[in-house]
């Protein structure tokens, strides 16, 4: 390919709204072009990367006996109503209506259409197991995209299904999935990505796992012990916390006057944060229904960890009329003295385990001394549970070391989703004694786009990007300089087709510029290996050869080059191999 010819222009200024290290370079590099907020154009650099990224994918996925399909990505409203999901899921969800006024969506993702299809396909346990896949493009309304293509709107995604006949069945094929996708991350070049437990959300199930790509514009936090035996996502990250249950003093009512945060009682009654405790109040965000949550002065609430105990899909934060109604009262509020069953109470283990805390009077201007929850809430209905939110240096479980906390991209997930859609919309089989049983499903994702992004984000310099060879829109550079001069172009046109007949995908950059922007474009490009002619080496029957990732150099005699080179692409390239 001559660089005159490619489209996709480098510019020299970073663009004001990329705050991302991968957002300004594939911008600047010619990899994308915005269209709309979230929604991106590729360039052919930027093409020619993610077709290798799917290339390894689909090598991945049919390595573990998946077979592709394609399924549209304007779907019927009725199949994600099948599920229930329609009305659970909210803005992010793109609904229309067509021109006969039928209910239509943009698909975000594709568990209702692949369980419509295999329920049409699949009728017999002899048929089973069986996993289909697509790459294809998904739509999903972010209120804020960001980052790029690190959180766009508009995406193309892998997304697997598998089918079986039990669970037993399920979690040896994800662990099948799980090492494929460990392959596929190593292939594309991220070195730095972890397997983490995570919180399965929307989609459903109860044992899932995000690979995170550990890099300080990651818009996840994560929690790891020292030696990684612990990892897991934020929203349902635990620690090996120790609260101690002192003997209970009797409970006492004192005035707080003008006292309504954690830090103005602790600081009038002279005692920790770790002494009180915190009311917090939550609404359904469907029903309105108020939800308490009592946890220690000195923790904070997992609204991920609250969600799941009780099986809310979204909540929201209480207004001061709904707690009211409740009997209780903003600032000096805990649950002693609730009227009735006006709210759904749970307490965290540190509030439950932890003795003579000061809590709220329901009273302005007041608090009680020495609550413990055991005693005092005789009779009232509650919930214990682990809802606090983990912090750096908690005691990571089972070894009680510090937990450390990395940011990450997600950029990949897998899910064992059991029966939630099969159960829902009828995907049945018939086992060995013709009796109907809903088929057991998991799905794996992995954003392709995103996964581009992500290999800049650690793998750049002050420069570019530095591309893998394994997925580098070219794999070697021709830089000449003076191509008129000296059959300095001449050449570099023979270097690269002795080149490209060795099967080297090769980049010549024809363009004449002057030497600092051709190299400073060629930075950009990122491309791993570069040959420089200029006269001056051509005088000594010799080319300039350099690594993208080293700024130092050598000489290669002409004739000789072209081989070495192609063999240096061949053991580049057996690092990433299947």
């Amino acid at each position: 390919m001559r660089m005159s010819k490619m489209a996709g222009r480098r510019l020299r200024e970073v663009p004001k709204d990329a705050k991302t290290v991968s957002h300004q370079f594939l911008v600047r590099g010619g990899y994308i072009r915005p269209v709309s907020a979230g929604i991106y154009s590729l360039l052919p650099a930027g093409k020619r990367i993610v077709d290798k990224i799917e290339t390894i994918i689909r090598e991945e996925m049919d390595r573990i006996d998946g077979q592709e399909v394609l399924m549209p990505v304007v779907l019927p409203a009725a199949l994600w109503q099948e599920s229930g999901r329609y009305d659970s899921v909210g803005a992010e969800l793109l609904r229309f209506s067509d021109r006969n006024d039928k209910p239509m969506l943009l698909a975000m993702t594709h568990e209702e259409c692949v369980t419509a299809l295999v329920r049409t396909e699949i009728n017999s346990y002899k048929q089973l197991p069986v996993m289909l896949y697509q790459i294809q493009t998904k739509y999903r309304d972010e209120a804020r995209p960001r980052a790029g293509l690190i959180r766009t709107r508009e995406f193309t995604m892998k997304d697997a299904y598998s089918f079986h006949t039990s669970q037993e069945d399920l979690e040896a094929y994800y662990r099948r999935a799980h090492e494929a996708y460990e392959r596929i991350f190593r292939r594309i070049g991220l070195n730095n990505v972890l397997s983490i437990e995570s919180n399965s959300g929307m989609m459903g199930g109860k044992v899932s796992h995000e690979f995170m790509a550990i890099t300080d514009c990651g818009e996840d936090t994560i929690f790891v012990s020292p030696d990684r035996t612990y990892r897991a996502n934020r929203e349902i990250a635990v620690a090996d916390w120790k609260f101690e249950k002192v003997p209970p003093e009797p409970l006492e009512k004192v005035a707080t006057p003008g006292c309504k945060t954690i830090e103005e009682v602790a600081g009038f009654l002279h005692v920790g944060a770790e002494n009180t405790g915190k009311a917090v109040f939550y609404q359904d965000a469907r029903t309105g229904e108020l939800i308490f949550a009592l946890i220690r002065g000195d923790f904070e609430v997992n609204e991920s960890k609250l969600s799941n105990v009780l099986k809310v899909a979204e909540l929201k934060f209480a207004d001061d009329a709904a707690i009211l109604a409740a009997g209780a009262v903003p600032g000096y509020a805990s649950p002693l003295n609730l009227r009735g069953k006006k709210a759904r109470i749970v307490i965290d283990r540190s509030a439950m385990e932890s003795g003579n805390l000061v809590v709220g009077a329901n009273e302005p201007g007041y608090h009680y001394l020495n609550f413990n929850a055991d005693r005092d809430l005789a009779g009232v209905d509650y919930v214990t549970a682990d809802i606090a939110t983990v912090r750096e240096g908690d005691p990571a479980p089972g070894s009680g070391e510090g937990l450390e906390m990395l940011r990450g991209i997600e950029v990949g997930n897998i899910f064992q989703l059991g029966t939630k859609y099969s159960e829902a919309m009828n995907c049945n089989y018939l086992d060995q004694n013709g009796k109907s049983r809903p088929m057991i499903m998991g799905c794996y994702g992995i954003g392709v786009g995103r996964a581009m992004a992500s290999v800049i984000e650690y793998s750049h310099d002050d420069y570019g990007p530095i591309w893998p060879m394994s997925i580098a829109p070219y794999q070697l550079e021709i830089c000449a300089v003076d191509p008129q001069k000296a059959g300095v172009g001449e050449a570099a046109e023979k270097l690269a087709a002795e080149l490209e007949s060795r099967g080297v995908e090769v980049l010549y950059d024809d363009r004449g510029e002057k030497a600092g922007s051709m190299f400073s474009d060629a930075d950009l490009l990122g491309i791993p290996l570069r040959l420089v002619i200029s006269p001056k080496t051509l005088a000594d029957g010799e080319v300039e050869f350099r690594t993208r990732a080293c700024r130092d150099s050598r000489r290669l005699k002409v004739e000789s080059a072209a081989e070495e080179l192609a063999g240096r692409v061949r053991e580049e390239l057996a690092k990433f191999a299947l």
